[in-house]
């Protein structure tokens, strides 16, 4: 028995952001690299058929949990898929912040004539024909029917108290650990040289400086006061540009068109407050600036073609 060859992917639509179809694009190429069908991925991941339908063609921003298992059904780091699906997260709630909000009223015609239709075409009601009285018998049954019926009501209140409250106490011991489960998976030391999006620390981290270049390339350093680690990133930059931070000696390098497309990170370093964390772009002619920052919040050698370096003392 042979299993299906995926389908080739339809058309994107032309409405989409540029950071979705980079997204989207990534994510259709990981899917080809794993040979399986919308329907092997939902058997190999915790997501539906119909939910991967949807991400694949662009329909839904897929969640983060839905990149990072296909990425390991394909065998691909995550990293870089993460820096897109962050873009394209970030794209979509600056978009629904800026949507105008709107009521819709729905057409109360319906609602007005059924019931005066349903008056005129009703057939006047049939008189119901006398009922004898019951003997003593018979009402006694009935009565003890009704006690009957109250008593089983009651059981079944109780039964469904009883119900939810293990319901409620399972849960609640189920918490702690799957709130344990998706947090980071380092901390300090643990963390040097680490990808901090693979260890979870990128969840929520601090800006501790961000800075634009004359070329038009972005440089940030970032902390994360749960893992206990600093690192840099750069956006908008060319193939052949490097990132470098210090402490640690951390490097990357933009290698292809779809690292320039996205977020570049370093390895992560670990630091405390009061560490001071340098990060240098180093543009793809390899020409240096005068490299002299301060000792919090600096930038300097912006220049094009030259070396721009920022730093920023962890707090």
């Amino acid at each position: 028995m042979t299993t299906p060859s995926p389908t080739p992917a339809p058309a994107l639509s032309q409405d989409l952001s540029a950071e979705r179809v980079r997204l989207v694009s990534a994510l259709r190429d990981l899917r080809k690299r794993t040979d399986l069908s919308l329907a092997g991925l939902a058997a190999k991941s915790t997501f539906s058929k119909s939910s991967w339908e949807r991400y694949l063609n662009g329909r839904t921003l897929p969640p983060r949990a839905a990149v990072e298992e296909l990425c390991g059904l394909a065998g691909e780091p995550p990293g870089r898929c993460l820096a897109l699906w962050e873009l394209a997260d970030t794209e979509a709630r600056g978009r629904v912040r800026e949507a105008p909000t709107g009521k819709r009223t729905a057409p109360r015609t319906a609602l007005r004539t059924a019931p005066r239709t349903a008056l005129r075409t009703a057939p006047p009601p049939t008189p119901s024909p006398p009922v004898a009285p019951a003997p003593p018998a018979a009402r006694l049954d009935h009565r003890q029917a009704m006690a009957l019926a109250v008593l089983a009501s009651m059981c079944a209140v109780v039964v469904g108290a009883v119900t939810l409250s293990l319901l409620l106490l399972s849960r609640d011991h189920a918490t702690p650990r799957a709130t344990a489960s998706t947090g980071p998976l380092c901390r300090g030391t643990a963390c040097a040289g680490k990808d901090p999006m693979d260890m979870r620390c990128a969840d929520a981290p601090t800006t501790l400086l961000r800075h634009r270049t004359t070329g038009g390339a972005w440089l940030e350093l970032r902390h994360s006061r749960t893992c206990g680690a600093s690192w840099a990133r750069m956006w908008g930059t060319r193939i052949g540009d490097r990132l470098q931070m210090t402490p640690g000696a951390r490097t990357n390098q933009i290698r292809n068109r779809a690292d320039a497309d996205a977020y570049v990170y370093t390895p992560m370093s670990a630091t405390r407050p009061g560490t001071l964390v340098r990060a240098c772009l180093v543009p793809a002619d390899g020409s240096l600036g005068d490299g002299d920052g301060g000792s919090s919040g600096r930038t300097d050698g912006s220049g094009s073609g030259s070396e721009a370096c920022i730093e920023s003392r962890v707090h």
